[in-house]
């Protein structure tokens, strides 16, 4: 276990912020974690849950504790055993479930599982962040959700240090959301997440351009690992390397808007890319409205909109976090201006 005064924080987010907390605690095991809970006081207040800091944009100093998950191992379950505690429906053989410590790095579980057969995250390939992040924010990409393959979460009630475990539709999951990042905001350290994937490949080529770079290489049907080589190329030609440039990846989710608000601005934006949610809610990108507002490439002072991908805002160098909230708030105006949609950042600012 850390505990760590006046700790500095430039390690623990992709940003690039240098500011420090009061106190930093780590965690390698569950009985840590509660070991953690048990000793907080009023003095330790208020507390910030952290994973990789790739979600995280720091404004200054925080006076409060950090703690942070460092729980490693990935375990396949024996699926009997579940199934003679949870019901009938474990013992599919079509599906694994993999036992992750939440302080593992998250695109090492995607990697495990496509090394070894399991599937259904392949299109989830590098996404920055840990596995205790994963359950709590929901991550996704390509048309697939943390969700979809999340089974249970386990987790320490930070009032009373019990271990209690989730089941996924405990955890009310939606775009981007849970009742982690709500109701349950700061009451739970999470130990471990049960993953739940299948042992049949059946790959989701249609969001975004998967099935064109496929085409371009001559893939008709791809492998999963195919197919996690062929994401990574497309992220990575896109989204900037926080080791070289601050950044926390996509910084505003995606809208999700009425179908007359969507066919209003199709009439007026012609090509306009959108994606159906059902038959009365369309996503339209951000990062396309972002983009229409001038914004790609620019920056202000000295925090900036990625060249590649307007959903991205960047540190050119020794930006705050506060010159990155004023270029966050900028855009967001411009947006509202134009499109008359609002949209909000996915990145937790403290």
């Amino acid at each position: 276990m850390k505990d760590i005064r006046d700790y500095s924080l430039l390690a623990h987010n992709t940003f690039g912020i240098d500011a420090k907390c009061k106190r930093f605690l780590e965690y390698s095991s569950v009985e840590e974690a509660q070991q953690i809970v048990a000793g907080l006081t009023a003095a330790d207040q208020p507390l910030l849950i952290l994973g990789g800091g790739s979600n995280l944009l720091l404004t200054g100093d925080y006076e409060g504790t950090v703690i942070h998950s460092a729980i490693k191992g990935i375990e396949v379950l024996d699926n009997e055993t579940l199934a003679a505690a949870e019901g009938e429906n474990l013992k599919n053989p079509d599906f694994v479930l993999l036992n992750c410590g939440s302080g593992e790095v998250f695109d090492d579980v995607v990697a495990y599982a496509v090394e070894h057969g399991y599937h259904g995250a392949e299109n989830l390939s590098i996404i920055p962040g840990e596995v205790g992040a994963s359950a709590a924010q929901n991550i996704g990409a390509y048309g697939v959700e943390a969700k979809d393959i999340i089974y249970k979460v386990e987790a320490v009630e930070i009032a009373t240090g019990k271990v209690v475990v989730f089941d996924n539709q405990d955890c009310q999951y939606s775009y981007r959301q849970s009742r982690f990042k709500h109701e349950w905001k700061d009451k739970y350290l999470v130990t471990h997440v049960i993953y739940r994937l299948s042992k049949h490949f059946v790959p989701d080529l249609d969001y975004g351009n998967i099935r064109t770079s496929m085409t371009a290489k001559g893939i008709e049907n791809p492998t999963a690992q195919q197919l996690r080589d062929v994401i990574i190329e497309i992220r990575n030609a896109k989204l900037p390397d926080p080791k070289v440039q601050g950044n926390a990846g996509s910084f505003f989710m995606n809208p999700i808007v009425e179908k007359a608000k969507y066919e209003e601005l199709a009439a007026q934006y012609p090509g306009m890319p959108h994606y159906t949610i059902d038959a009365g809610h369309e996503k339209i990108p951000a990062g396309w409205m972002i983009d229409q507002c001038g914004w790609k490439g620019k920056s202000l002072g000295r925090a900036g909109v990625h060249d590649k991908q307007a959903l991205v805002l960047v540190n050119r160098g020794g930006a705050t976090g506060q010159e990155i909230v004023n270029l966050c708030e900028t855009i967001r105006k411009d947006v509202k201006q134009k499109f008359g949609i609002d949209i909000h950042p996915e990145v937790n600012v403290k």
